[in-house]
C-alpha cells in the first residue's frame, strides 16, 4: 500500500487539518470493512474510490472504565486497560476507525483491483502526539512531532510496524517555518500570497507509520560538511553549537557502515533539535528528532560524551528499528538488541574497551536489581495456550501484552537486557559470525526495499525472533537453542555465592558455588561457568559445569606456595609485575579469585575471598570490572591495608578515572569506620593538596586547567567524596569543611579553556555532603541569627551561588540545581525551616527542565516528610496541567520513587479524594499519553497495591438477581480476582449487556451518559453474571442480566459492530446531522467482544435491531410493561438530540459520547 498525506498548520489556534490518501490492494475477496487507527483526530470525511463511505469511529482507551463505576482495585484496571488496548490492536486487524467499502466495489475487490481510501480529518489542539511549544515571542511558533509511537496520534493509519508503504508527504507552514520529515525533500511551493509553503517528501522505501515522523519550526539549517546527504536542523541562535556538537557524527555512520558491510540504508539523514522534547532521542525513518538540550560547545566536558552517546544510539535505530522493522511486538527484542549491542561496539572503539566494560557492568547491575526486586523481564513473551500462557508474567502489576502497558522503567529495562543478551549471543557464536548475521539481514532487506509492492517481498524487511534464530544457525552453524530458552523465552536472573577453601596436602582449591533460585525474579542455572584463579606462576581460567544447587568443585593448582620470592608475577594481559608478597598466605599460591569474569551470565555473584585477595585484585587485576568489585568489597574491610590500596589507585594516572572516582568514596567510608585509629591529615586532603594545589600555599587551589580529562574528573569528585568524612562527633572535620569553601572562594577560571560549571555544581555537593542533623535545643526558634557557624557559612556560600546564577547562568543551570539540592538538606537537617514555596517557584512552567525536575524532586520529598496533602494536590495538577509532557512524567516517577506514603503503612495523606483523583488520571485524564498512563498505575501501584485501597469505605452488599431461576442471592463476597467486568471490558460497553437476553432497548445519546452509571455498585467486585445494576442518576432502574460470558476463549472482535455498519449505509458528511440511530452507534466503545454462550448469540444478534427504531414493536411483547418507560425516554431524547446537538459533537467529530471529549 502507499500513503499519500496532506496537512496544513494554524500557528495560533494550534490545529492541523489533514487529508491522507491510503492505496489498498486487497489480499482478500469481498473486502467490505476497512479499520485503521486514529487517536484524537476529528474525521470529517471518508471516500473509497470517490463513493462517500460510512464509519464510525470509537476510541475505547480514552476512558478505560467507565466513570461512574466504583470499582477501584488495580488488577480490574490492568486487565480492562489491556483489552482496552486489544480492542484497537492493529496487529491483530482491530482499529478505532471502521469504514465500510461501500457496496458497489464489492465487485472491484472480488478482481483485486486498487482501492483508494480518503480520510480528511483535522487535529485541534492535541493533547498528545503532535506537541506545539508557543514562546511568548512575537511570531514565532514551532511545533514537534516528538510523542513515542507518535503517527497514530496525528493521522489515521495502520499503526503497525509490520505493515510497511511507501510514501508522499505534504506539509502547508507559514513561510517563515521549516517542515522537516522523513525521505527526500523533493521540491518547496509558495502559495500565490507567498504567506505559506508546501513541503513535499517522497519516501520511496517501504516503511511503518510509526516509522514516520514531522518536526516544523523556524529552523536554521546546517548541512554536514563531511557527508552531504546529511541535514541539521535547531532552533534560532543555536548554531554555533550545532555545529560543534554535530562535528564527528560522520565518524559515527563510517563505523557503522564497516562493521556491517552495508551502506546507510537510506538517500538522506536528518537531525532535528527541539525544545520540551519528550525523550532524549527518537528514531524515524531516515531522520531523528533529538532534545534540544543535547546540543553543547567545545567548552563543555561532561555533555560531550553523552551527547555522542545519543547520536550513535539514533544512528544504530536507523539500521534496526526504523530501516528494519519488526514482524510483532513479540519480536521487538531483536531490534533493541541488535540495535543495543552495535552501539555498545561504537562505544568501545571510541571511548575504549574500559568504559566498554564498565557500560557493561552497569546494565546488568542495574537489570539484576530490577528483576530481583520486580521479579522478571520477559524478552520474548508468548501468548495464546493455556491459563498460565495468557498471562506470562503474573508477578506484574501490568501486562505486558503491549506496549502501551508498559511502565516505563520496564522497557528501559527490556532494552537493557535485550542488548546484553546480543552479547551473550556473540560469546557463544563470535562476533564476526554475529556481523555476518545482520549483515544478511540488511542486505535481503535492502534487495526487498527496492522491489515495486509485491507483499511477500517486502516481509523481507520485517525481522521476527524465529527468521533470525534462523540465520543464526545458518551462519554459524551453532545451536543456541539453550541459550534463547534460558534468557529470551523465560525471565529472571541467577544468584550465585561463593566461597573456596584451599587444600594444601593435594594443592587443590575446593571452589564452593551455591545458587538462590527460589526468590523473586531468580532462576536455576544449569550449564558452564568460567572462573578465573590468578596465581603465582599466572593467571588460569577454568570452565566448570554447575549442574546442582550446591557444589563444590575442585579445581587444580598450578603453582606450589611461594617457593621463590623474588619472582615476578605475570598477570592475565601478559605484564608482569614485582607484587609485595607480605600480606599473603604463606600456604596458599592464590592471589585471587573471579567466578565469571567475563559476564557471560546474566547474574549477580556475591563472592567471598580475604581482604588481602581483595586488595591484590584491586592494585593489579587490569580489568576495569575486577577493579569495581573489588573497590565495593573493601568497604567491609576497614583496615590500613585497604586504605593503602585505595590511595595508591587514587595515584595511579594509568588507572580507568571511574575506578578512581570509586575509590574516593570507599575511601570515605573506609575513613569513618577508622575514625579513633585513623592517622594523618583527613582522607585524600594530602593528595588532592598535591596534585591540585600551589606548592607555596597548599590551601590555595591552583588555577583551573582541565586539559587532562582524567584529573579534572578526579578533581570534581575527591571534594565530594571529602565532605563524607566524620569524626566522633559524627560531623564533619572542621578543616575539611574550610578545605572545601577555600577550594570555592579560590576558584579561578580565567586561563582555562574549558568550562567550570560541572566542578562548582560538584563543590556545592560537597557542602551539602557536609551537612548533619542539627542539634536542637528544645522550643527555640530556628532563625538565620542562631545559625551554627559552620552552616551559616555554607547557606551565605549557596545564597551567593544562587544569585549568581541569575546574573551569570550555568550551562545546563547546573549549579542551581545543586543549590536547590543544597537548600532542602538544609532543611531537612533541621538548619532552615522547612518550606517548599522556594521550589515551588523554581518549579514553575519557564525555568530549564533540569532545574525544574530538581525542584520538584524537593517538593515530592518535602510531601513525603511533612505528610503534606497541599503539596501533593499541587504535584498532581501540575501532573495534569503542565505543559511539558517530559516533566509530568518525572512528577509520577519521582513519587513512585519517594511515595508520600505505601500501602504498607497509615498515612493521613491516604483518602478517598486521593484514590478518585489518581483513578481518573489513569483511567481517563491520560489517554493521549500512554508513558503518562503507566506511570500513574505504577503510582497507584506504590500507594495503594493491587487490591482495592484500604482507605475506601467497604463496598456495600450487593444483591443479585437471577432471572432465569428467579431467585435472588446475596452476593456479600468481593472478587477482585474474578474475570474483569464483562460490561466494561469486553462487551460493547452498555449496549451488547444490555440486549444481552432482557432485550432491553438501549437509549441513544441523551441517556447514554445515565446508562454508564450500569456499572457494579458493588465496590471493588465485577457484577457477576445475571447481577442488577443500579442506574444512579435515572429515577428509574434499569434491570439487566446477563449470560455467562467465557472470558478465556479468544474474543471474537466485532461481530456486533459489523452488524450495525448494515445499517448505516447513509453517509455522515460534515455540516449534516446525521440521523440520530447513527448517533448512539458511532458513540459506541469498541472493544472486543467475547464470544458469548449459545443462547446469548442470538440476543446479540437483536441487539443491532435495537437501534433500528422500526423494530422496537417486536421487543415490547418480550419485555412486558417493566420497560415501557424506556421507549419513552427514547423517543424523547431523540428529539432533543436533533436540536441540541451542534456539529461540534458529531459522531464525525471523531468522539466517542461517553469519554471526555479531545478538546473540552
Amino acid at each position: 500500500m502507499n500513503r499519500k498525506k496532506d496537512k496544513g498548520f494554524e500557528s495560533p489556534r494550534k490545529s492541523v487539518i489533514g487529508f491522507v490518501e491510503l492505496t489498498i490492494f486487497p489480499t482478500v475477496v469481498n473486502l467490505n470493512r476497512i479499520k485503521l487507527n486514529s487517536k484524537q483526530c476529528r474525521i470529517y470525511r471518508v471516500r473509497v474510490n470517490d463513493l462517500e463511505a460510512p464509519f464510525i469511529y470509537n476510541d475505547p482507551t480514552l476512558e478505560v472504565c467507565h466513570h461512574e463505576s466504583k470499582q477501584r482495585n488495580l488488577n480490574y484496571f490492568s486487565s480492562a486497560y489491556t483489552a482496552a488496548v486489544s480492542a484497537v490492536d492493529p496487529d491483530a486487524g482491530h482499529g478505532e476507525l471502521v469504514i465500510k467499502v461501500p457496496s458497489e466495489l464489492w465487485k472491484q475487490g472480488d478482481e483485486m483491483n486498487v482501492l483508494k481510501v480518503y480520510i480528511e480529518f483535522s487535529l485541534d489542539q492535541p493533547k498528545g502526539g503532535l506537541h506545539f511549544v508557543v514562546p511568548d515571542v512575537e511570531g514565532n511558533f514551532y511545533s514537534l512531532g516528538c510523542l513515542g509511537w507518535p503517527s497514530v496520534f496525528w493521522f489515521p493509519c495502520v499503526d503497525s510496524y509490520s505493515e510497511l508503504c511507501t510514501w508522499k508527504l505534504e506539509f502547508t507552514v507559514d513561510a517563515s517555518m521549516v517542515a522537516v520529515s522523513c525521505g527526500d525533500l523533493v521540491e518547496t511551493v509558495y502559495t500565490h500570497d507567498m504567506r505559506k509553503k508546501t513541503f513535499h517528501y517522497v519516501l520511496p522505501i517501504p516503511t511503518a507509520a510509526s516509522n514516520i515522523s514531522l518536526s516544523v519550526g523556524p529552523f536554521e539549517i546546517l548541512v554536514d560538511p563531511y557527508m552531504h546527504e546529511v541535514t541539521h536542523f535547531c532552533l534560532p541562535q543555536l548554531l554555533p553549537l550545532l555545529k560543534h556538537s554535530m562535528s564527528y557524527l560522520h565518524e559515527i555512520f563510517e563505523f557503522y557502515e564497516e562493521i556491517l558491510t552495508c551502506r546507510y540504508p537510506y538517500s538522506c539523514f536528518k537531525t532535528v533539535f527541539v525544545d520540551e522534547a519528550y525523550v532524549q532521542v527518537s528514531s524515524y525513518a531516515s531522520m531523528s528528532i533529538f532534545s534540544t538540550n543535547l546540543l553543547h560547545s567545545a567548552m563543555i566536558i561532561d555533555q560531550t560524551p553523552l551527547t555522542r552517546q545519543c547520536l550513535a544510539q539514533a544512528l544504530a535505530q536507523q539500521f534496526f528499528g526504523c530501516f528494519i522493522s519488526r514482524m510483532s511486538w513479540a519480536d521487538e527484542w531483536v531490534l533493541k538488541g541488535i540495535s543495543g549491542y552495535i552501539y555498545g561496539l561504537y562505544l568501545k572503539k571510541t571511548f575504549g574497551v574500559n568504559q566498554y566494560r564498565h557500560w557493561i557492568k552497569e546494565e546488568l547491575d542495574k537489570m539484576v536489581e530490577y528483576e530481583l526486586k520486580m521479579g522478571g523481564v520477559l524478552l520474548h513473551p508468548t501468548f495464546g495456550g493455556g491459563k498460565d500462557k495468557d498471562n506470562p508474567t503474573p508477578h506484574l502489576h501490568f501486562s505486558i501484552k503491549h506496549p502501551h502497558t508498559l511502565s516505563w522503567k520496564y522497557y528501559k529495562m527490556f532494552q537493557c537486557k535485550a542488548h546484553l543478551v546480543m552479547r551473550l549471543i556473540e560469546n557463544r557464536i563470535s562476533m564476526e559470525f554475529m556481523l555476518q548475521v545482520f549483515n544478511k539481514l540488511l542486505s535481503l532487506a535492502s534487495t526487498a526495499s527496492s522491489q515495486k509492492y509485491q507483499s511477500h517481498m517486502w516481509s523481507q524487511m520485517l525481522v521476527s525472533t524465529h527468521s533470525f534464530l534462523k540465520s543464526i544457525s545458518n551462519v554459524s552453524g551453532k545451536d543456541i537453542g539453550p541459550l534463547i530458552k534460558q534468557w529470551v523465552d523465560q525471565s529472571a536472573v541467577v544468584k550465585f555465592f561463593g566461597s573456596f577453601a584451599f587444600n594444601r596436602k593435594r594443592n587443590v582449591l575446593e571452589l564452593e558455588i551455591r545458587q538462590d533460585y527460589t526468590s523473586s525474579g531468580t532462576q536455576k542455572y544449569v550449564g558452564p561457568i568460567k572462573v578465573t584463579v590468578q596465581e603465582l606462576d599466572g593467571s588460569f581460567n577454568h570452565t566448570l559445569q554447575i549442574e546442582e544447587n550446591s557444589l563444590k568443585h575442585d579445581i587444580p593448582c598450578h603453582s606450589k606456595s611461594r617457593r621463590n620470592k623474588k619472582k615476578k608475577i605475570p598477570l592475565m594481559n601478559g605484564e608482569e609485575v614485582d607484587m609485595d608478597l607480605s600480606a599473603m598466605d604463606a600456604d596458599s599460591p592464590l592471589l585471587w579469585i573471579r567466578i565469571d569474569p567475563d559476564m557471560s551470565i546474566l547474574r549477580k555473584v556475591e563472592f567471598e575471598q580475604a581482604d588481602f585477595m581483595w586488595q591484590y585484585q584491586l592494585r593489579y587485576e587490569r580489568d576495569v570490572v575486577a577493579q569495581e568489585e573489588s573497590i565495593l568489597a573493601l568497604e567491609k574491610f576497614p583496615t590500613p591495608a585497604s586504605r593503602l590500596a585505595l590511595t595508591d589507585i587514587l595515584e595511579q594516572d594509568q588507572c580507568f578515572y571511574k575506578v578512581r572516582q570509586g575509590a574516593c568514596f570507599c575511601l570515605a567510608k573506609i575513613a569513618n569506620s577508622m575514625m579513633s585509629t585513623w592517622t594523618g591529615p583527613p582522607a585524600m586532603k594530602s593528595l588532592f593538596t598535591r596534585m591540585f594545589c600551589c606548592k607555596s600555599c597548599p590551601n590555595i587551589v591552583k588555577t583551573n586547567n582541565f586539559i587532562s580529562f582524567q584529573s579534572y574528573f578526579l578533581q570534581k569528585t575527591m571534594p565530594v567524596a571529602m565532605a563524607q568524612l566524620r569524626d566522633i562527633q559524627n560531623l564533619c572535620p572542621k578543616d575539611v569543611l574550610n578545605f572545601i569553601l577555600d577550594l570555592i572562594k579560590y576558584n579561578d577560571n580565567r586561563k582555562n579553556k574549558f568550562s567550570d560549571n560541572y566542578y562548582r555544581a560538584e563543590l556545592i555537593d560537597a557542602l551539602t555532603n557536609s551537612l548533619t542533623p542539627a542539634i536542637s535545643i528544645s522550643n527555640e526558634v530556628r532563625t538565620v541569627d542562631n545559625l551554627n557557624g559552620d552552616v551559616r557559612l555554607i547557606l551565605e556560600e549557596i545564597t551567593r551561588s544562587l544569585n549568581m546564577e541569575k546574573l551569570l547562568p550555568s550551562y545546563r543551570n547546573t549549579i542551581t540545581v545543586s543549590c536547590l539540592r543544597a537548600i532542602r538538606m538544609l532543611q531537612k537537617n533541621g538548619h532552615i525551616p522547612s518550606d517548599p514555596s522556594l521550589f515551588k517557584s523554581y518549579a514553575e512552567y519557564g525555568h530549564f527542565v533540569d532545574v525544574r525536575v530538581a525542584a520538584l524532586e524537593a517538593v515530592v520529598d518535602y510531601t513525603r516528610v511533612d505528610r503534606s496533602s497541599v503539596e501533593l494536590q499541587w504535584l498532581l495538577n501540575m501532573v495534569q496541567n503542565d505543559p511539558a509532557h517530559y516533566i509530568r512524567h518525572k512528577i509520577l516517577s519521582m513519587l513512585g520513587k519517594n511515595p508520600p506514603f505505601t500501602k504498607a503503612a497509615e498515612s493521613p495523606l491516604c483518602n478517598e479524594a486521593l484514590v478518585d483523583q489518581l483513578w481518573k488520571l489513569m483511567n481517563s485524564g491520560t489517554s493521549h499519553d500512554w508513558r503518562l498512563r503507566c506511570d500513574a498505575v505504577n503510582l497507584y501501584y506504590t500507594l495503594f497495591g493491587l487490591t482495592r485501597p484500604s482507605c475506601l469505605p467497604l463496598p456495600e452488599l450487593g444483591l443479585v438477581l437471577n432471572l432465569k431461576e428467579k431467585k435472588a442471592v446475596l452476593n456479600p463476597t468481593i472478587k477482585p480476582e474474578q474475570g474483569p467486568d464483562t460490561t466494561q471490558m469486553t462487551g460493547n460497553t452498555m449496549v451488547s449487556s444490555v440486549s444481552m437476553s432482557s432485550g432491553v432497548a438501549p437509549p441513544p445519546q441523551g441517556l447514554k451518559r445515565k446508562l454508564d452509571s450500569v456499572v457494579g455498585p458493588l465496590g471493588s467486585s465485577p457484577p457477576e453474571p445475571g447481577q442488577v445494576l443500579q442506574e444512579e442518576d435515572s429515577s428509574k432502574t434499569l434491570k439487566i442480566r446477563e449470560d455467562e460470558i467465557d472470558m478465556e476463549s479468544p474474543h471474537d472482535s466485532q461481530a456486533f459492530i459489523h452488524h450495525h455498519l448494515n445499517i448505516l449505509e447513509r453517509p455522515s458528511t460534515p455540516g449534516k446531522e446525521p440521523p440520530a440511530v447513527d448517533q448512539a452507534v458511532l458513540s459506541l466503545p469498541v472493544t472486543p467482544l467475547p464470544s458469548f454462550s449459545k443462547e446469548s448469540t442470538s440476543s446479540s444478534k437483536h441487539s443491532g435491531d435495537h437501534h433500528h427504531h422500526h423494530h422496537h414493536h417486536e421487543h415490547k411483547k418480550k419485555k412486558k410493561k417493566k420497560h415501557k418507560h424506556k421507549h419513552k425516554h427514547k423517543h424523547e431524547s431523540k428529539d432533543k438530540e436533533r436540536d441540541s446537538h451542534t456539529f461540534s459533537n458529531s459522531p464525525a467529530s471523531g468522539r466517542s459520547v461517553r469519554s471526555p471529549s479531545m478538546s473540552d
